[in-house]
């Protein structure tokens, strides 16, 4: 995977605009896409809720059970969260949308507790 470097100007600006969310976190928004990239037959353009899917699957496979912590950690708590951090790289420059694009694809694509608890793949082992 290619690296990317956000100067000092632009992580200054996010986190004057977006003070909640951890820088970490927009890097691994910015991972997440290049994960769900890798997995496509052919480079094309993802939608919300497939970046979102994306963020949801390479949290559990990086971070396990403690996926939803981490996150909340970073600041995320839920798929609209996602979406205004994508928006926000869009507005930095780092990532670009088309035309339809909107932060309200991210909203309700899963919910936290479901995916990252009651769904959690290893969950079924402990019932």
């Amino acid at each position: 995977m290619s690296s990317v470097v956000f100067g000092e100007e632009i992580m200054d600006r996010l986190r004057e605009r977006h003070p909640r969310f951890h820088e970490t976190c927009y890097f691994f928004v910015l991972s997440a896409l290049h994960y769900v990239l890798e997995r496509l037959p052919e480079p094309r353009h993802i939608s919300g809720r497939e970046l979102a899917e994306g963020v949801r699957d390479l949290a559990i496979e990086r971070f396990g059970p403690m996926a939803r912590t981490v996150l909340e950690y970073w600041g995320v708590q839920s798929t609209a969260d996602l979406g205004e951090m994508v928006f926000a790289l869009v507005d930095a420059g780092i990532l670009l949308k088309q035309e339809g694009d909107a932060p309200e694809d991210f909203r309700d694509v899963f919910d936290f507790e479901e995916a990252f608890e009651r769904n959690y793949p290893w969950g079924a082992a402990r019932r």
